[in-house]
């Protein structure tokens, strides 16, 4: 590791070179070293496959996509919650040279017509249902003329770019094709063109687009590279220890990077067994399936931690045969780590820090790190990743001294997709990255990660920004300003917080409020406080002072918890 002395500049050299493989040659490697290895194991839907049987239906359904005419580089939606099938396409893509777009399952009607139309989305895979939300009814109701067109020749006005639509399960719906049968439509022209599709991708070209929301209006198309994520993957692995002896249970969602980065191909790029226990987090379920799959590694965001040592039969568990795992999305309390290290046998589990747009992560703790870093720091610098802490006017501040960090390296995206403005806005033109987070560097390298520069808040895991419920707000009739924060809350780390200015002469309630966002916003960010006021804490300049709204609504809820 070289490391100044005396400025907040981390590199993290390293003796173990990048990795040039596109995200297929990852996988091939892996299935052709251990075939007869156990690779995936999906308890919920009773699958338990080797990489021989996974690369197998990777191939084939690769071809099936090939077999509707989508060239490489077209998009595919997935919207969908874990399951055996996201783990397929996720690899059929990318073996195809098609572009997988990360879908949020909890994404409602107007969300789902922005993402697809922000990138341009030719064939939407979709499971049916999850929990209350009816996938086909607002598909069908975003695509009015799904029942007088074919499959794949789908013209639809609000979403021009659309012509396949995809349907998990046995279920059939007119104007769907059925996932299972996808394979079946491939031709042995339809294999030979995935083999040259296969041979002539690069692993510069894009493999993946993630939304992360903006403070300025409509998610961003984070746009990911087969060298992004293979690396980055890779590398998260060995702060792990991880070998192909390891299981890994993943209850992290796979829309987001910590589940199809951090846990499918980071087990894929070590030869590690991937282990779903549920469709959408169930503490239960979690540690039902570590015990009965005797996993190695557990993944989670602290929320997920709490529930499970929370779960009232956590005693019966046997989880002894935990070693490590990755804690992240949030901060991650010191109290709780040492509950995870002492209670749940993860004696060697890891933090992660990083943002999606930086594949995702930039420093790690690593195995054999004391207790008092992984617990206070969020590790060092991964190899190859640069890293500079600057203060308001851009300059590297000294080490120990608090500013906003920074990211280069092979890890950082080449940018937001059909988005160049946000783009250049983002990475300027030494390639660094900003994170909007505020962290310090210590003199070994360790980071500490201080606050956020900017007003997002995390809840449970999940990144939200104000401005985007703020402008959303808005489109109700009666509100006349909206300021969005983020309060204090024991389960989630942070609640979403909503003070309101009605226009003048109008009443509302806060469940009225929430009732206009169910079903419209996703359900993780509609607010759980409502304050209706009459003005907003300004400066002399008049921009409001959300840091004086949050404390005051700090203050006014622990005194509701004191009554």
């Amino acid at each position: 590791m070289m490391q100044s002395s005396r400025l907040s500049y981390v590199h993290g050299a390293s003796n173990e070179p990048l990795k040039g493989q596109t995200v297929g040659a990852c996988f091939d490697a892996t299935a052709q070293r251990w075939p007869d290895r156990e690779a995936l194991v999906v308890r919920h839907q009773d699958i338990r496959w080797t990489y021989a049987e996974l690369d197998r239906r990777v191939d084939a359904f690769a071809a099936g996509l090939l077999s509707l005419g989508l060239k490489p580089g077209a998009r595919v939606g997935m919207w969908a919650p874990n399951c055996a099938e996201w783990v397929v396409t996720q690899f059929a893509t990318a073996r195809a040279g098609l572009v997988l777009v990360n879908i949020n399952p909890a994404y409602r009607l107007a969300e789902l017509e922005f993402a697809v139309n922000q990138v341009g989305c030719e064939a939407l895979i979709s499971a049916p249902r999850l929990k209350s939300s009816d996938y086909v009814a607002m598909i069908e109701t975003l695509c009015p003329e799904i029942p007088d067109v074919e499959p794949g020749a789908l013209d639809c006005e609000r979403v021009p770019s659309l012509r396949w639509l995809v349907l998990l399960g046995n279920e059939s719906s007119t104007g769907f094709l059925n996932f299972d049968d996808i394979p079946d439509r491939a031709s042995d022209e339809h294999r030979a063109n995935l083999v040259s599709a296969s041979a002539e991708l690069q692993f510069d070209d894009a493999v993946n687009i993630q939304f992360t929301s903006g403070t300025t209006g409509q998610p961003k198309a984070a746009t990911l590279t087969h060298h992004n994520i293979v690396n980055n993957a890779y590398f998260v692995g060995l702060q792990m220890a991880l070998t192909e002896s390891d299981r890994v249970c993943i209850p992290v969602p796979m829309y987001h990077c910590f589940g199809m980065v951090l846990g499918t191909l980071c087990c894929v790029a070590h030869g590690a067994t991937m282990v779903f226990a549920s469709e959408s987090f169930a503490p239960g379920a979690v540690l039902e399936a570590v015990a009965a799959e005797r996993c190695t590694a557990l993944h989670g965001v602290p929320t997920m931690f709490i529930a499970e040592l929370d779960e009232p039969d956590f005693e019966k568990f046997d989880l002894t045969s935990l070693r490590t795992g990755i804690m992240a999305g949030a901060p991650c309390p010191v109290e709780l780590m040492k509950r995870v290290m002492g209670d749940m046998h993860l004696a060697q589990i890891t933090i992660a820090y990083g943002m999606t747009e930086t594949g995702p992560v930039s420093f790690q703790t690593h195995v054999n790190d004391e207790l008092e870093r992984r617990v206070h720091t969020v590790g060092r610098v991964l190899p190859h990743i640069e890293i500079k802490i600057v203060d308001d006017e851009g300059r590297i501040v000294p080490r120990g001294t608090a500013g906003e960090l920074e990211t280069r390296g092979y890890c950082v995206m080449p940018g937001y997709w059909n988005d160049p403005d946000r783009t250049a806005q983002a990475i300027d033109s030494a390639h660094w990255i900003a994170s909007g987070d505020i962290a310090s560097i210590d003199d070994a390298g360790y980071c500490r990660i201080v606050g956020r520069v900017k007003d997002m808040l995390i809840r449970g895991g999940e990144n939200i920004y104000p401005r985007e419920i703020e402008e959303f707000l808005y489109t109700y009739p009666k509100v006349e300003e909206v300021e969005i924060i983020g309060v204090p809350d024991p389960k989630y780390g942070e609640e979403v917080c909503a003070w309101i200015k009605l226009h003048e002469g109008e009443q509302a309630t806060s469940e009225e409020i929430r009732s206009f966002c169910e079903g419209r916003i996703a359900h993780f960010k509609i607010p759980k406080y409502i304050k209706f006021v009459e003005a907003f804490p300004m400066t002399v300049t008049g921009k409001v002072q959300k840091f004086v709204m949050r404390e005051r609504m700090t203050e006014e809820l622990a005194s509701a918890d004191r009554v």
